[in-house]
């Protein structure tokens, strides 16, 4: 068994304010190691499951977060940004056998985590089909583009909910819960518990009910807090620009999709 395993951290334990997921600040180095600390869980309870490879991407910000001193050494880690349309994702190809996530946050929009957003602050919302969508909906069908199923999710309570919509099998763990600016939290302690046995009980089903359907084709549409991030994008090749605030790109292969949303979000 090979597993990749992308790690955020707005959706780890405890996280409620912007300074604690921002380098330079104070509370960072704090929350940082609750991230590493996830992510490892994560990564033995694969090792207990059978993995014996799994590879990392450091995906947030910077792509430089995770301590590395702490990461077991079965593991292999992705830092910083490619420029690849995978992104978040980037490292992954059909030889894995399953995709899991760590610090997830939901959606931009939703009230289920402070730090709530999708991709970048410039976006209100960003629809696939139709249907609002998360990073990790990008995500998870990045993930299937190359035949691998989405295993396992740690995050607010309302992306673990939003992520079983996409693939209903999908184990997950709530780290926390959001109520305006407050969250109501796991310790970290008991977070890394869960993952470490979330993981490996995920890791240990069949894996072939966690691969989400792409579609035949797919509309993306992108809508922006203002519009001057919108004209930005709209030089894109084959992008429309149907209102001040909003783009829409339509494609037949989801790596279009994908590539689109590198270049105009």
């Amino acid at each position: 068994m090979k597993v990749f395993i992308s790690a955020d951290i707005e959706g780890t334990a405890g996280i409620t304010v912007w300074d604690e997921a921002r380098k330079g600040h104070a509370a960072y180095d704090e929350f940082r190691e609750y991230m590493t600390d996830e992510l490892v869980a994560a990564c033995e309870g694969a090792k207990a499951a059978g993995a014996k490879e799994v590879l990392v991407k450091d995906a947030h910000s910077t792509g430089r977060n995770l301590i590395l001193s702490k990461l077991p050494a079965y593991v292999t880690i992705v830092r910083d940004w490619s420029g690849h349309p995978d992104m978040m994702m980037f490292g992954i190809d059909d030889s894995f056998s399953a995709a899991l996530y760590t610090g997830y946050h939901n959606k931009a929009g939703t009230d289920t985590n402070p730090l709530a957003h999708t991709l970048t602050g410039t976006v209100s919302r960003l629809l696939i089909n139709g249907e609002v969508a998360s990073e990790y909906t990008l995500n998870a069908l990045c993930a299937a583009r190359y035949g691998v199923p989405s295993a396992f999710l740690a995050g607010d309570a309302g992306m673990c909910a939003e992520a079983k919509l996409l693939v209903p099998r999908i184990g997950t763990v709530a780290t926390s819960e959001g109520f305006g600016p407050a969250t109501r939290s796991l310790t970290p302690k008991a977070s890394v518990a869960a993952i470490r046995a979330g993981v490996e009980e995920a890791l240990s089903r069949d894996l072939k009910s966690c691969l989400p359907k792409l579609a035949d084709s797919f509309e993306l549409v992108v809508e922006y807090t203002t519009p001057i991030e919108a004209h930005r994008g709209s030089w894109y090749p084959g992008v429309e620009h149907p209102a001040p605030r909003t783009l829409r790109f339509r494609a037949k292969d989801f790596f279009e999709i994908q590539r689109a949303i590198r270049f105009i979000v």
